[in-house]
């Protein structure tokens, strides 16, 4: 027997929204049927970065954006039925992840929005959402969710493997054979290197890294961000836009002091990321043999060759090797954490996230 499920996923980057429409056959996999990315337009993409910090009237803000993110999603789910030939009723389910606006674990709370009833009323198809707060309630940090999925989908019964998706922020997902699985957030992933060259050339992000590796990295600067409490840390952990922004980067900046050309300040936070995620997959004492990137990092050409290098001998891979896009496997895990929560089994693992034991994530909202 298989299922039809839609996976959505809207991440840190805030670039927009991910859909993979997946046929999950249990005993031997999923497939990704078909995907788009939903671009945001520049009035909700500005509300949501500005709804991820204080500011006035959060509430009703928050409401209206929900709403809007809502229907940006209904629109791109009946396109993408349409395109295949599907109706809603063959669609066991809709697996939303929202669209986080604060996450804060050390409080005991994180907040998706993103109107899943609205999003069940518009598609007719029930919605799955909210995965994160149970993991919470049971004491753990609701992220990172997706090494569930990675050990379902890509597990070797005889090989360690490490998966890392490069988003906003990175994490990583330790398959041991036999061992539990570990992962956690190392940092940031491409936040800041958005964040910079959006502020200096006008750009979302930088194409395959290519204004990075123009720069030279500062080994001074990137010794002094990798000082950040934070990447010493012992796991389980997880972070967000509340902890690394550019008001952290601008901090950080201000007290190294020395004045820097902006194309080597982007080479640095490339590096930052490089080297945060090299020393956490090391630092774990993995013996892996193989590293699969996944996530919009896997396209950074500049950021996979610094991997490569410092992660030596392991072979650096992106997640395509193993036969999952890279582009998706987020969305598709989605997807997959919808069907854990219908069939009553568990999303979570206590491993990575710290709770007190294994829990069915989601509510459901019907169709």
């Amino acid at each position: 027997m298989s299922w039809w499920l839609i996976g959505v996923m809207s991440g840190t980057s805030l670039d927009g929204i991910d859909l993979a429409l997946t046929r999950l056959h249990p005993e031997h996999g999923i497939e990704l049927i078909d995907a788009e990315c939903l671009p945001f337009p520049t009035t909700l993409q500005d509300e949501l970065k500005a709804l991820c910090q204080p500011g006035n009237d959060e509430i009703r803000r928050a409401g209206i954006a929900g709403q809007a993110w809502a229907e940006l999603t209904a629109e791109g789910i009946h396109a993408l039925l349409a395109r295949q030939q599907l109706k809603p009723e063959q669609i066991l389910a809709i697996g939303s992840h929202g669209q986080t606006i604060r996450h804060h674990p050390e409080l005991g709370f994180s907040v998706q929005i993103g109107a899943p009833a609205l999003l069940a009323e518009r598609c007719r198809i029930q919605v799955v959402s909210d995965f994160r707060s149970r993991d919470l309630a049971a004491g753990g940090e609701g992220a990172p969710l997706v090494p569930a999925f990675h050990q379902w989908l890509l597990e070797d019964p005889e090989h360690t493997r490490a998966v890392i998706n490069i988003g906003g922020f990175a994490n990583l997902t330790l398959l041991r054979p036999g061992q539990p699985v570990t992962g956690f957030d190392s940092g940031p992933g491409n936040i800041l290197l958005d964040s910079w060259i959006h502020q200096h050339q006008g750009q979302a992000f930088d194409e395959q890294g290519r204004w990075a590796a123009s720069g030279t990295a500062s080994k001074g600067l990137v010794k002094q961000l990798l000082e950040d409490p934070y990447f010493s840390r012992p796991a389980p952990k997880s972070t967000g836009r509340e902890y690394f922004n550019t008001h952290w980067l601008q901090q950080q900046l201000q007290e190294f002091g020395e004045q820097l050309p902006a194309a080597d300040i982007q080479a640095s936070l490339l590096e930052l990321t490089a080297q945060s995620i090299a020393n956490a997959l090391i630092m774990q004492g993995c013996e892996c043999r193989d590293v699969f990137i996944c996530g919009g990092g896997a396209a950074n050409t500049q950021l996979l060759q610094r991997l490569t290098t410092l992660l030596a001998p392991r072979k650096v891979h992106t997640t395509a090797n193993a036969g999952v896009d890279p582009d998706w496997m987020e969305a598709m895990a989605f997807a997959w954490l919808a069907w854990r929560c219908l069939q009553e089994q568990s999303g979570n693992l206590p491993a990575v996230t710290g709770a007190k034991g294994s829990r069915v994530l989601g509510a459901i909202y019907p169709r």
